[in-house]
């Protein structure tokens, strides 16, 4: 099954939280992304201030979660807990539908 660009996001997130600033290829690996979906997803991410990239020495780049995108994770953990609670309360109280 295809994961949804917010599922990705996130993977590339939990990955950078995780693991600390890493190279693309190591990115590309953990959070199992082509390296074209990944540059284009880590370029939306970058654009929302969610991950940096770094250049440490000249010629190696890596890109490390920010504490916006510390925060976006936190958030969506609490969301994804609350989830299951909203819709076991939804079908409570209109059975008939389920």
């Amino acid at each position: 099954m295809r994961r949804s660009k917010l599922e990705m996001y996130i993977a590339i997130l939990n990955v950078l939280a995780n693991k600390g600033p890493l190279k693309l290829t190591h990115i590309m690996y953990k959070a199992n992304l082509n390296c074209i979906v990944l540059r284009d997803n880590l370029d939306f991410l970058i654009k929302q201030e969610l991950i940096v990239e770094r250049t440490i020495r000249r010629d190696h780049t890596v890109f490390a979660v920010t504490q916006r995108g510390i925060n976006v994770l936190k958030y969506f953990k609490e969301l994804t807990k609350a989830l299951p609670f909203i819709e076991e309360t939804r079908r409570q109280i209109t059975p008939q539908l389920y």
